[in-house]
């Protein structure tokens, strides 16, 4: 009997097929619909009991591709703003092809020379764009969630070690209850993390001001109380519906005069500290005892990244160690990333990360970083100027957060009305962003971190949802 996977020439006629299709998709990026009213439609029409008999490889991706295009979201193109999702720059698309093609896993230097060195590299090119300390180190994850985990897993370890255990080898029985402290501006993921790691989502204490931000009053009364026990404080870069952030320098003072930890979630806001134009908003991230940020928000490379940087290197390694007698040593100048990240089999995500950095360098990212400001900003005075349109919170980075409020509407009413535009737009294909809850109000939060987004993007946002907002 025949291997029913082994004909010739499948893997090349495979790849020949999705290039063919890639150069018609990337040619519609720019002008076809982000979504089809019709895609829930066509994901449904995927379906049916395992085959008996395979269909073959061609076929298959036929189908694929045939049913997938309508059914998938163009969150890479420029007018997806929804989630703080960027697309993908040409050169990390590339890289991430041949990621594939090699399928490396990027555990450790035996299992993969190229995918380890691109990683400490990569970590090396990306301490160095935000300007984060040499010493420090770190590991690239699948993402903000990840990269919060990481860093957050650091922190307990060290909270542990400051009581005299071990917790990655003893557990956290017997310990008190370790103290959390943050804002109103923590993430999702922050708290899901905690979550994960027993620390306890609700058993965070928030200490914010009247708008969300770090209450430094508020969180300086908690750490004195504590009496010298070791806490964690979680500061926040760039908050999700606005991009407002803590006051991260008065926050760094507080945790060195504490002795606390300081994890700072900067999973699209640490990119400020490219920009000369918004450096100031970040400023003490690099007094910080852990920093994470998300891969395929501004440094626009695909699903799945992150990156986590710890001041203290040796506590990735206690965290996270692993060992067995079929797995290596890791030695000073070859790393064993598995050992420093919550993975042990790890996809090569170092390729991509790589070859984008080193395809645009520093001045490239701050173009990116600089392009999606001005676009923030114009869509801000365009707000600013409608009679139609209230603008809801400042604008210090890349979120703009608003509400349509057509002249005569009663309040009562407005939250209700956006509800409906926003079901609309998600189906309307023209541009896609989502709401959010703002000041107890309804709110759009159109985020731009995409490299390909234009003025001529940004100005569909308000013809958009203006002409919704007349039919809904």
């Amino acid at each position: 009997m025949s291997d029913p996977l082994e004909q010739p020439g499948d893997s090349i006629a495979a790849l020949e097929r999705i290039a063919r299709e890639a150069d018609a998709y990337l040619a519609s990026l720019s002008t076809a619909p982000v979504r089809l009213a019709r895609s829930d439609e066509a994901a449904e029409a995927f379906g049916g009991p395992l085959p008996e008999e395979g269909r073959g490889t061609l076929a298959t991706l036929d189908q694929l591709i045939e049913g997938g295009l309508d059914a998938h979201v163009r969150s890479s193109g420029p007018r997806f703003f929804h989630w703080v999702m960027g697309g993908t720059t040409p050169a990390a698309l590339g890289a991430d092809w041949l990621t594939s093609l090699l399928d490396q896993n990027a555990g450790g230097w035996d299992a993969s020379p190229l995918a380890s060195r691109l990683e400490l590299i990569s970590l090396r090119w990306l301490r160095d764009l935000f300007g984060l300390p040499a010493d420090w180190d770190g590991v690239l994850v699948t993402g903000g969630q990840m990269a919060n985990f990481t860093g957050l897993a650091a922190a307990r370890q060290w909270w542990g070690e400051r009581h005299g255990v071990d917790v990655s080898v003893d557990g956290l029985a017997g310990l008190p209850q370790a103290p959390v402290f943050t804002s109103g501006f923590v993430h999702v993921t922050g708290l899901k993390a905690l979550g994960m790691l027993g620390l306890g989502r609700g058993r965070l204490t928030t200490c914010a001001d009247s708008v969300g931000a770090m209450n430094l009053v508020a969180l300086e009364r908690e750490l004195r109380a504590l009496d010298g026990a070791p806490a964690i404080v979680i500061g926040n870069a760039g908050e999700v519906n606005t991009g407002l952030f803590d006051p991260l320098e008065g926050v760094a003072d507080l945790c060195d005069e504490y002795g606390a930890w300081l994890h700072v979630d900067g999973a699209f806001g640490l990119f400020a500290r490219v920009s000369p134009r918004t450096a100031d908003l970040a400023a003490g991230v690099e007094r910080a005892n852990s920093v994470i940020s998300d891969g395929h928000k501004w440094l626009n490379v695909p699903f799945d990244c992150g990156f986590a940087f710890v001041r203290d290197p040796e506590l990735l390694a206690r965290t996270f160690a692993a060992g067995a007698a079929y797995l290596p040593e890791a030695a000073e100048d070859r790393p064993i990333f598995a050992y420093r990240a919550p993975e042990l089999s790890r996809r090569a995500r170092s390729l991509a990360v790589w070859a984008t950095l080193a395809a645009y360098g520093r001045s490239g990212y701050r173009a990116i970083v600089e392009r999606s400001l001005d676009n923030a900003a114009r869509l801000a005075e365009q707000v600013e100027e409608a009679d139609d349109f209230e603008l809801l919170a400042p604008v210090p980075l890349n979120v703009v957060c608003f509400r349509y409020r057509p002249p005569g509407s009663a309040e009562t009413e407005l939250d209700a009305l956006n509800e409906r535009i926003a079901e609309a737009v998600l189906t309307d294909g023209r541009i896609y962003v989502g709401t959010t809850s703002w000041a107890g109000k309804v709110a759009f939060r159109p985020a731009f971190v995409n490299w390909r987004t234009t003025s001529a993007d940004v100005d569909l946002i308000l013809e958009t949802l203006r002409d919704l907002g007349s039919h809904a």
